[in-house]
């Protein structure tokens, strides 16, 4: 979604949440795009096709995501993760001047409305790959992409 030239918020669309309607509603909500939303959108789009591609490791579009003050500052951290690398949520904590904050952080980052463009999915647990609110295995299949998760054969 695009408000006021900036992307707000990015939901993963698959084919049980088609049937179950839920993208319907929301889409039907919504008022048409134009002008410099559509812009904003449509370079969203291309940006996020060029990433499933592999030809894109960075994005740059005007993010303006919703949250607390300490959402933000986690999913700010998030954003500085480069393409290919992964970070144990503990060191997103530390980052953030919280060493004792993991769990919080993990919850924040559960509330991050923009999965890909800011890569919460970089972020893992100490001993395994921890949670993803988009799903595991889209987790999975984001790292493999990226390289950070070797290819299953």
């Amino acid at each position: 979604m695009v408000e006021n030239g900036h992307v707000t918020h990015l939901e993963f669309i698959d084919e049980e949440t088609q049937a179950a309607g839920s993208y319907t509603a929301e889409a039907q909500a919504c008022p048409c795009v134009d002008g410099e939303d559509e812009r904003v959108a449509m370079e969203a789009l291309r940006q996020l096709e060029q990433y499933f591609k592999g030809e894109r490791r960075d994005f740059d579009l005007p993010l303006c995501p919703l949250g607390t003050d300490f959402q933000r500052k986690a999913w700010q951290v998030l954003r500085q993760i480069p393409y290919g690398e992964t970070i144990s949520y503990g060191e997103q904590a530390r980052r953030m001047g919280c060493p004792k904050g993991a769990r919080a952080v993990g919850g924040a980052n559960h509330h991050n409305p923009l999965p890909i463009l800011i890569p919460c999915h970089r972020v893992v647990a100490a001993h395994g790959l921890g949670g993803y609110g988009e799903g595991i295995e889209r987790k999975k299949y984001l790292l493999r992409l990226e390289g950070a998760l070797p290819k299953e054969d």
